[in-house]
């Protein structure tokens, strides 16, 4: 790990000025490891805006740690702060990953998912524009929709050909159901504010980076029900089956876990962000792919994987009915659509950052579940032993 106070040098072989990050959502999944990437192996500051700093207040406290001055949350709601614009002059570069990017709001709670993704971005995007600050916005695989092979015949061999299913950033189309499939609203909005950053770039001069991840996994991501969020409340996949797992309940499998995805490591996809960061002359004006295409199972095969990663993790054994089958419709409710298969094409990142993700699947299960073991295990069990309310 590199000293925050060495010299450090760019792709180019420049070395790499301090800057001011203004990052909006730094308390969330990825914005707190970005945070820590950012205190422990840079001198770079932050200005970490966010609603909430449970996932970085180890970074903001106590006073005598190495990074003391470098750090400094403001709480606030992008979306009604006066102090937004303040905020983002004061800094050399804006990070923008606030969002609600949770796949049971998109179709329950459209409104909120199209103006959290759209409209309360707008501002953002038009600060940094007016006062000539890069902007690093985080979108989503999302916008691609469908693969154009999921509309070739089941049995059509043109299926297995990856010009109709790996997805480019520079070619290929987004897809995406009818209206009344409202699961799109955060496809959709989502893919609006990359067209009017792409614009602003192009018509005004805007500098920018545009990051596509897919599906980033790894400790502190989501919530788990009843624990640390809403029991309510349905996060992604990757929180849904370790809450499952945690309870000794079977996994949900939405429509048979048939959907295929890549996953990749939060670690390996923070050294992504951290070249994009440091290397404006490479990042400016792209839009980066950042997934694992080595990764790529479908979601029957991840739950199979996480039971057997977490039975090792924890000693116990997998629950006599590990998996079960609902319909999207139940577990989401009216309105849910999907894509089949999100596999990102690293053609252009490669090239231009020289990245490539390390972990496997496997690895970056262990890791995870151990930290979901760690973690929940002992306030699951409590109210497991709760006796329930007449």
């Amino acid at each position: 790990m590199a000293s925050p106070s060495s010299t450090r040098i760019d792709l180019d072989g420049n070395p790499i000025k301090p800057l001011t990050i203004c990052m909006i959502g730094a308390g969330g999944f990825i914005g707190s490891h970005l945070c820590e990437k950012l205190m422990s192996e840079t001198s770079h500051k932050v200005l970490a805006l966010d609603v909430y700093n449970d996932k970085i207040k180890h970074l903001l406290e106590p006073e005598s740690l190495p990074w003391n001055g470098r750090i400094h949350f403001h709480r606030l709601n992008i979306k009604n702060d006066s102090r937004l614009e303040g905020l983002i002059k004061m800094a050399d570069l804006v990070i923008n990953l606030a969002a609600i990017c949770t796949p049971a709001d998109y179709n329950t709670r459209p409104l909120d998912t199209i103006y959290s993704n759209f409209i309360d971005a707008l501002p953002v995007v038009k600060y940094c524009s007016e006062t000539n600050k890069r902007l690093i916005h985080f979108s989503t695989c999302e916008v691609y929709g469908k693969t154009i092979g999921s509309y070739l015949p089941k049995d059509s061999p043109l299926r297995q050909d990856p010009a109709y299913y790996m997805l480019k950033e520079d070619v290929s189309p987004c897809i995406f159901g009818s209206i009344e499939k409202q699961r799109w609203s955060y496809a959709c909005a989502k893919q609006l504010i990359e067209r009017l950053v792409y614009a602003e770039g192009a018509e005004n001069g805007l500098e920018f980076t545009i990051v596509r991840p897919f599906n980033w996994i790894g400790p502190r991501m989501d919530f788990i029900p009843g624990i640390d969020g809403p029991s309510e409340g349905v996060p992604r996949v990757l929180a849904c089956f370790s809450n499952n797992l945690l309870r000794g309940e079977p996994l949900k499998l939405v429509d048979g876990g048939e959907s295929q995805r890549t996953f990749v490591y939060i670690k390996d996809a923070i050294e992504a962000v951290l070249l994009m960061i440091e290397n404006p002359a490479r990042a400016n004006g792209h839009i980066f792919n950042v997934g694992n295409p080595n990764n790529e199972v479908t979601v029957r095969q991840l739950a199979e994987m996480m039971i057997q990663v977490y039975s090792k993790v924890s000693g116990t054994q997998p629950p006599e009915t590990p998996t079960i089958d609902v319909s999207s419709k139940e577990f989401y409710g009216e309105g849910y659509d999907d894509s089949d298969k999100r596999i990102p094409d690293m053609t252009i990142i490669n090239k231009q950052l020289e990245w490539n993700p390390k972990t496997s699947l496997w690895d970056l299960l262990e890791s995870t579940l151990t930290y979901q073991h760690r973690t929940y295990a002992e306030a699951i069990k409590k109210v497991i032993a709760q006796p329930i309310a007449s």
